[in-house]
C-alpha cells in the first residue's frame, strides 16, 4: 500500500517536526507545499465597482508564487449596490478603476470602490512571497541573481548585490534540509520548519517592508529584521511571506485640517486594503471581509492553511478581529511583553502590540516560547515599552498548555462573563451570534468543564439564573474609580455640546466646563458629588459603562510614529553604507498612492500636523491613553479581586464578518463596538479561541438618505443563509499580567473540550 504523502493542511508544528524526524518529509517539500497551495489561492478576490459595470480588459499585477496575479474582469454596475444612483446628489463617488501603481509602473492594483466576488476561490491574503526575484521591487527579476549565476546585469541598484546573498524560502529550508536532514536539533531549534507570515508593518530584511503602502522607496526592503524575526530566524523558522494588512496598520483615521477628498466612497466596510496588494477575503465566504482589522492577511493566511503561523499587531482589535473571523488561535501578550515599534512601522505606541496567530493554542504558546531571548528575554531597546516588570513575564509558557481534558476539569475555577459584550439593542444582525455564544459559554465551560460562571449586569441583560451576579461589576468598580483617576470623564460633552453624563449636570451646580461653557443645574459641589461617588453613595450615571468611558479622541501620535520609522530605516541604510532618501512625511506623500482619496488628503493632514499634544475641548489624546490604561486596569483588578475570579471571558464581536463594501448596520449603540478596546486599552493579555459558526446573517443594505447626499445604512429582517460551517466567532479570555499561567489552562481546556475550529472547505 502506498504510503501518504505528507499534507500542510491542519498541520502543527508538532506534525511538521514529527514528519521531518520520520523522513516523511522534507523542510523543502513543505515550502513547496505552500508556494502550490499560495498559487492555487492567493490571487485577489475583489471586483471593483464601476459606474457601468463594464468588462475590463487584462492588465499585469505584481507577480507572485511564480506568475503574474490575475485580477477579475467583470465589475459590478454601481447602481446594483446602491439604489436610486440616478437621484444621488452627493459629493462625486469614486468609482472602482484599475492603475498602475506607484512603487512599479510595470503592475496595476484595484483603486476605488470593491465588493467581495462569490466563491472568488481565491484570498489574496500574501502580498509577498520570499520567493527569488519577486520579493522585491527594487531588486526584482534579474536584480535578484542567485550569486552563484554570475554577475548581476546592468543598472541593477547597488544595494542588490547585498540582497541577492539573503536566501528565499526554498533556499532557508534547504539549507536546514541539507544540515540536519531527519534529525534537527528541536531543542535549539523548537521551530525548525515552521512556516511564518508576517503583517507587513514588521522589517523583514528579505522581502519588501512598506507597512501595507504603495510608497516608493529606494529601497523597500529594511537593512535589518524586527527584532521578533530576527529570534524567529534564529530558532529555526521560514521566513516566507509579508501578509496582506489594511495599510498602515488601519490607515489611522484623519487628524483634521486643510485637505479634503475629491471624491468619496459610500462605504470602506470590509476593506482590509493595502493600495499595493489589496483586498483580502473571508475563507469561509469570499463576499465578506477577513476580519475588522487590519493584521487580516496574518489570520487568513493561517486559517486557509496558506502559513503554519503567523505575528500581527494590534492597536485596537487588528489580531483579535483576523483571530476572530477567520476561526484561528490567537495569544495576545500584555502591553508591551512583545515589542512592536522597533523596527515596524506602528499606529499608536499607547497601544500597538504583537499577537500570535495560529490554528491551535499549543502552537500559540511554542512560537511565545520561542521568541524569547536567552539573554534579554523579551526586551527590546527599540521599543520602550518592553521596559515592563520581569516579575509579569512567566519562565514559560507551553508547559501551561492543557494536553487533554475531562468532564469537570475547570471545578473549583471561578471565570468572569463580560455580558457587556453580549447585549442586544433590539437589532437582528448581533441576535445570532450572541444566542449561539450565551448557550456555548454555559454548556461547554459551565457544564462540561465545570466552572462557575459570574455575570456582569448591565440594564440590556437579562440576569442569568444559572450564574452568579457579580457584587462589584464594572460599572461600580468605573463609579468608584472614575473619581479618582480620569474625573475629566463625567465632565464631557457630547458631539452637539450636552453633557455626556445628565445624571452628573443636573446634580452639580452650574459648572464651566471650558471657556464659555457651562453646565449645572443641582446643589452639589463637582468635588463633594465625587466623593458621593467613588463611595455608592449617590446613584450611578446610567451610561457610566466600560464601553462609554473608551470613547477617545485621535490622538497624533501616529504622525511622530511614522517620522520616527523613516528616520530610522534612513540611518539603518546609512550605517551600512547605502542612501534612502523617503525620510519624511512630505516625501512619503510625494511617492505615495492611495486606493481612496479620502487616504491622499487625511496623509497630507498628517504632514501639516505638528502639535503633539492634540487639544480638542480641553481634552488631550496621549494623556487620555496613559491615564485611560491607568483607570482600566484598576478596574479590572477590582472585579477580578471583589469576585474572587480567576478570568474573565468575553465575546469578541456580536457582529458576523462584514459584507466587503456594504453598508455599516445602523443603530449599533456604542457600547457594542467600544467594549472591544478594553484588552488593547488596558494593555492586558488576552487569548482568543475559536467558539464556534452561525449560518445566518442580517445584512445590510444601503439607502439613499432622505437629502439625497449620501448612501446610508438600512436593516433588513430576512437573513442571509450561510453554507456549512457557517461564518466564525471566537471567545476572548484575559486576566491580569503575570496571571498567564491560569489564563492559559482555562483558555485551552475549553478549546481541547470544544474543538470548534473547522478548516474552510473551499479551500482544502
Amino acid at each position: 500500500m502506498e504510503k501518504k504523502q505528507f499534507s500542510v493542511i491542519e498541520a502543527s508544528i508538532a506534525d511538521i517536526q514529527q514528519a521531518i524526524c520520520a523522513g516523511e518529509v522534507t523542510c523543502t517539500q513543505i515550502v513547496l507545499q505552500y508556494i502550490e497551495r499560495a498559487k492555487k489561492y492567493n490571487g485577489p478576490s475583489s471586483l471593483l465597482v464601476t459606474k457601468d459595470g463594464a468588462k475590463l480588459s487584462p492588465q499585469q499585477g505584481v507577480t507572485r508564487a511564480g506568475s503574474p496575479i490575475q485580477f477579475p474582469l467583470e465589475t459590478l454596475a454601481a447602481s446594483e449596490l446602491l439604489p436610486n444612483l440616478d437621484e444621488y446628489q452627493g459629493p462625486p463617488l469614486e468609482f472602482g478603476r484599475m492603475e498602475s501603481t506607484a512603487s512599479d509602473h510595470q503592475v496595476v492594483q484595484q483603486f476605488g470602490m470593491i465588493v467581495g466576488k462569490d466563491n472568488a476561490g481565491q484570498l489574496n491574503t500574501l502580498a509577498t512571497l520570499n520567493i527569488r526575484g519577486e520579493r522585491s521591487v527594487t531588486c526584482k527579476g534579474e536584480f535578484d541573481l542567485h550569486p552563484s549565476l554570475g554577475s548581476l546585469p546592468p543598472g541593477a541598484p547597488p544595494v542588490c548585490e547585498m540582497f541577492r546573498h539573503f536566501p528565499d524560502a526554498i533556499e532557508q529550508a534547504k539549507a536546514l534540509d541539507d544540515q540536519y536532514g531527519s534529525n534537527p536539533p528541536l531543542d535549539q531549534l523548537p521551530l525548525y520548519g515552521v512556516v511564518f507570515s508576517f503583517k507587513d508593518a514588521f522589517d523583514t530584511k528579505d522581502m519588501r517592508s512598506t507597512g501595507g503602502g504603495d510608497a516608493k522607496y529606494d529601497i523597500d526592503f529594511p537593512a535589518k529584521d524586527h527584532i521578533l524575526v530576527d529570534q524567529l530566524r534564529k530558532k529555526g523558522a521560514i521566513i516566507y511571506a509579508k501578509a496582506t494588512m489594511t495599510e498602515y496598520n488601519g490607515r489611522a483615521g484623519d487628524p483634521g485640517g486643510k485637505n479634503f477628498p475629491e471624491k468619496v466612497l459610500p462605504s470602506v466596510l470590509g476593506y482590509q486594503r493595502s493600495t499595493w496588494a489589496g483586498n483580502p477575503s473571508n475563507p469561509y465566504d469570499t463576499t465578506r471581509s477577513a476580519s475588522l482589522g487590519s493584521s487580516s492577511g496574518s489570520g487568513v493566511s493561517v486559517s486557509a492553511n496558506l502559513v503554519t503561523a503567523s505575528l500581527g499587531e494590534e492597536t485596537r482589535q487588528s489580531t483579535r478581529g483576523p483571530s476572530n473571523h477567520n476561526s484561528v488561535a490567537l495569544i495576545l501578550p500584555h502591553k508591551a511583553m512583545l515589542g512592536f515599534d522597533g523596527g515596524a512601522i506602528g499606529a499608536d505606541i499607547y497601544c500597538d502590540r504583537t499577537g500570535i496567530l495560529a490554528k491551535s493554542l499549543d502552537d500559540c504558546a511554542r512560537i511565545l516560547d520561542a521568541l524569547k531571548d536567552p539573554e534579554n528575554g523579551y526586551y527590546d531597546p527599540r521599543d520602550p515599552y518592553t521596559t515592563v516588570p520581569r516579575s509579569s513575564v512567566l519562565p514559560a509558557y507551553s508547559p501551561f498548555i492543557k494536553k487533554e481534558v475531562h468532564d469537570q476539569e475547570l471545578a473549583g475555577k471561578r471565570i468572569g462573563v463580560i455580558r457587556e459584550s453580549m447585549l442586544n439593542p433590539g437589532i437582528l444582525a448581533v441576535t445570532p451570534i450572541i444566542t449561539a455564544v450565551s448557550q456555548e459559554i454555559k454548556d461547554v465551560l459551565g457544564k462540561k468543564l465545570g466552572a462557575t460562571l459570574v455575570e456582569s449586569r448591565d440594564a440590556l441583560w437579562t440576569p442569568d439564573p444559572e450564574c452568579e451576579q457579580m457584587t462589584i461589576d464594572f460599572q461600580k468598580s468605573l463609579a468608584r474609580l472614575v473619581p479618582i483617576f480620569m474625573p475629566d470623564i463625567l465632565f464631557r460633552l457630547t458631539p452637539s455640546g450636552e453633557p455626556l453624563f445628565p445624571e452628573f449636570a443636573s446634580a452639580i451646580k452650574k459648572t464651566e466646563f471650558a471657556p464659555g461653557q457651562f453646565f449645572g443645574s443641582g446643589d452639589l459641589d463637582p468635588m463633594d458629588y465625587l466623593v458621593l461617588l467613588a463611595d455608592l453613595n449617590i446613584a450611578i450615571p446610567k451610561n457610566l459603562t466600560i464601553a462609554t468611558v473608551q470613547d477617545e479622541i485621535l490622538a497624533n501620535s501616529f504622525r511622530f510614529h511614522i517620522s520616527q520609522y523613516l528616520s530610522r530605516r534612513v540611518q539603518d541604510w546609512k550605517d551600512q553604507g547605502y542612501t534612502e532618501k523617503l525620510n519624511n512625511w512630505a516625501h512619503l506623500n510625494e511617492r505615495s498612492k492611495y486606493w481612496g482619496d479620502d487616504q491622499r488628503s487625511a496623509f497630507k493632514n498628517w504632514e501639516e500636523t505638528s502639535d503633539p499634544r492634540n487639544p480638542l475641548g480641553g481634552r488631550q489624546g496621549i494623556d487620555e491613553r496613559i491615564m485611560l490604561r491607568e483607570l482600566l486596569r484598576r478596574v479590572d483588578m477590582m472585579v477580578l479581586l471583589e469576585n474572587k475570579l480567576d478570568v474573565f471571558v468575553r465575546l469578541h464581536s456580536a457582529l458576523p464578518p462584514a459584507k466587503i463594501g456594504w453598508p455599516d448596520e445602523p443603530g449599533l449603540i456604542n457600547h457594542l463596538r467600544n467594549e472591544i478596546t478594553f484588552g488593547p486599552n488596558a494593555g492586558l493579555t488576552e487569548i482568543l479561541v475559536p467558539a464556534g459558526y452561525v449560518r445566518q446573517a442580517y445584512d445590510a443594505k444601503f439607502q439613499l438618505s432622505p437629502d439625497k447626499k449620501k448612501y446610508v445604512g438600512q436593516s433588513v429582517e430576512i437573513p442571509t443563509e450561510i453554507p456549512y460551517p457557517g461564518l466564525p466567532f471566537s471567545l476572548v479570555f484575559r486576566a491580569e499580567p503575570g496571571k498567564e499561567d491560569t489564563l492559559l489552562e482555562i483558555a485551552s481546556a475549553y478549546e481541547k473540550a470544544s474543538h470548534r475550529r473547522v478548516s474552510p472547505p473551499n479551500f482544502q
